[in-house]
């Protein structure tokens, strides 16, 4: 006898399976990230087609399958039409989506995740659909703030508010200029920069003692690189929002935005093994302003 269950579900990937079927990537309350076939989903006369778009939420009747489970019923909960208006926003939601599959569970209930990524949606989806460049700058604001977020609930934020060799306090100094500090992908976040040096320097010995044994070469990691960005006060006080659970007033420039998604998307990458698509995305979207 077929085997059913039912899970809360939004949809964070599709694909198409066969001449009308899908098979949709599910983040779901109850079981984490599950695979599932919607079949028919693709004709045109299909009674569940719109249920099977991207960021849908479903009750879903699921049957147990040898391969993949089949959806047997879907009831909309929720949807978010409103990320389809542009790119910026759809790219947006796509990347979110990347970083919850990269870090969600199967076989145990996600419901964290599900509720926050959910709340990460319905902001991105409530943001302007107007094009101007203060918009972009909100929008990447709002993005960083996911990624922090979906990165903290993995157990796997950079660490932004301290030098991570001496533990003390990083305060950004808006005065000088030429303040800087020090932020290392693989060592978990931000250094001083005379730590961030020393902290190069030994992990560049540590490589070329590696390199001295063809055999041991063969060996190396490339985990043992240090990937390490120096960044300004307005970046630093960027990257130490993101922990609230609400962003500040006053949204930082779009070109701070933009250089602090980078040091989050490489560090995503890094420490999650997967690459971000959507980056693409996001690439390409900001492309039509001047920066």
């Amino acid at each position: 006898m077929t085997r059913t269950y039912k899970a809360t579900g939004i949809n964070l990937k599709s694909a198409p399976m066969g001449e009308s079927d899908r098979v949709l990537t599910i983040l779901t309350r109850e079981f984490g990230l599950i695979r599932a076939v919607a079949p028919g989903v693709r004709k045109h006369r299909s009674t569940i087609g719109g249920r099977s778009e991207l960021f849908v939420v479903n009750e879903l009747l699921i049957a147990k399958g040898r391969s993949l489970d089949k959806i047997t019923q879907a009831d909309t909960v929720q949807s978010h039409p409103g990320l389809s208006r542009n790119l910026g926003k759809l790219s947006a939601a796509q990347y979110l989506a990347e970083l919850a599959i990269a870090s969600a569970l199967s076989d145990e209930p996600q419901e964290e995740l599900f509720w926050l990524l959910g709340e990460h949606l319905s902001r991105l989806e409530r943001l302007s659909d107007r094009t101007e460049i203060q918009s972009a700058a909100v929008l990447m604001a709002h993005l960083c703030h996911g990624i922090f977020h979906l990165l903290a609930l993995a157990g796997l934020a950079p660490q932004v508010q301290v030098c991570c060799a001496t533990r003390h306090p990083l305060i950004p100094n808006f005065t000088d200029p030429n303040w800087q500090t020090g932020f290392s992908i693989p060592s978990g976040g931000t250094f001083s920069l005379s730590e961030l040096a020393n902290l190069e320097a030994e992990l560049s010995s540590e490589i070329g003692s590696l390199y001295k044994s063809a055999s041991r070469s063969r060996q190396t990691n490339s985990s043992k690189h240090l990937t390490n960005f120096e960044i300004d006060a307005k970046e630093l006080a960027a990257l130490q929002q993101l922990a609230s659970p609400e962003l500040g007033e006053g949204i930082a420039d779009r070109t701070t935005w933009v250089s602090v998604e980078n040091i989050l998307r490489q560090y995503a990458q890094y420490h999650l093994g997967c690459t971000i698509r959507s980056g693409t995305s996001i690439d390409t979207y900001l492309e039509s302003f001047e920066f």
